[in-house]
C-alpha cells in the first residue's frame, strides 16, 4: 500500500491550487512495477478531495484495475488539473448558499454548483473514458457536498459509455469522514479552504456502523477485483 500526499507536506505545494496529474502517473507506475504488486493493475482508494483524484486518475491513467471513492466529488473541486493538454477547473461554487447553525457552525452541503449545469460541465471528471470496476461509498448525511448525486451522476456517466455498472453502497446517517473503524466521528472541524468550523455530518452511532461496515465491504470489493 501506498499513501500518497499532494500538498501540504515535506516539499509539495502548502496550498491547494492546482495539481498536475503526472505526479500521481508517477505514483501508479511505481506501483505497477514493484515486485510486491502482482498486476496486472492496481486498486486506488481515495476519500473527499481524494475520490475526485480517483476518478480523474482512473480516468486519464493507464493500470487502474478498481476504484473506490469515499463520499467523493465526479468534478473536478478546488484546484485546476492539468494533465498533458488537459485542463479541469475547479467547480464553480457560490458561497451565499452557506447556512450557519446556532452554534456557528457553517453549513456548506448547497455551496458547489450542478456541475450537469452550463459552463460547470468544465469541471465534470470524463469518468466514461475510465476502465475497470468501481465503488462508491456514500454518507447519506454527508454535509460537506452531495456525495450520493455525485457517486449516481457517475454511476450514469459509465453507463452511458458501456461500462459496467458500479457499486454504491449508501450508509444513512453517516457523515462525510467515513474512516476505518474505531476512528472517533468528526461531525465538525475547521475546513481548510473555508477556514471556518464546518459540519461534516454523521450521527454516531451510525457513522460508527458504516465505518465498520464499509472498511469489510471495501477489502471485499479490492480482494474480488486485484486477487
Amino acid at each position: 500500500m501506498l499513501a500518497l500526499a499532494y500538498y501540504g507536506y515535506d516539499d509539495l505545494t502548502k496550498e491547494m491550487k492546482e495539481f498536475h496529474l503526472e505526479y500521481f502517473e508517477e505514483a501508479v507506475n511505481y506501483m505497477l512495477q514493484h515486485p510486491q504488486v502482482k498486476g496486472p493493475g492496481i486498486g486506488l482508494l481515495g476519500h473527499s478531495k481524494g475520490g475526485d483524484l480517483v476518478l480523474s486518475m482512473a480516468a486519464f491513467l493507464k493500470g487502474i484495475t478498481a476504484s473506490v471513492t469515499i463520499n467523493g466529488s465526479i468534478a473536478n473541486v478546488a484546484a485546476f488539473l492539468h494533465y498533458k493538454d488537459v485542463t479541469l477547473p475547479p467547480l464553480g461554487f457560490e458561497s451565499k448558499r452557506a447556512k450557519i447553525n446556532k452554534s456557528g457552525i457553517v453549513d456548506i452541503v448547497d455551496v458547489l454548483n450542478n456541475p450537469l449545469e452550463g459552463p460547470n460541465r468544465k469541471s465534470l471528471i470524463p469518468v466514461g473514458k475510465a476502465e475497470g470496476q468501481f465503488l462508491f461509498i456514500v454518507g447519506e448525511d454527508d454535509r460537506n457536498w452531495k456525495s450520493e448525486f455525485f457517486a449516481r451522476t457517475a454511476s450514469d456517466l459509465l453507463l452511458e459509455h458501456g461500462k459496467v455498472k458500479p457499486e454504491i453502497i449508501c450508509y444513512p446517517g453517516a457523515g462525510h469522514y467515513i474512516e476505518p473503524p474505531f476512528f472517533p466521528l468528526c461531525s465538525a472541524s475547521i475546513h481548510f479552504l473555508v477556514g471556518l468550523p464546518t459540519l461534516w455530518g454523521g450521527e454516531p452511532k451510525a457513522h460508527s456502523l458504516a465505518q465498520d461496515n464499509s472498511w469489510q465491504k471495501i477489502q471485499d470489493f479490492f480482494r474480488k477485483h486485484l486477487m
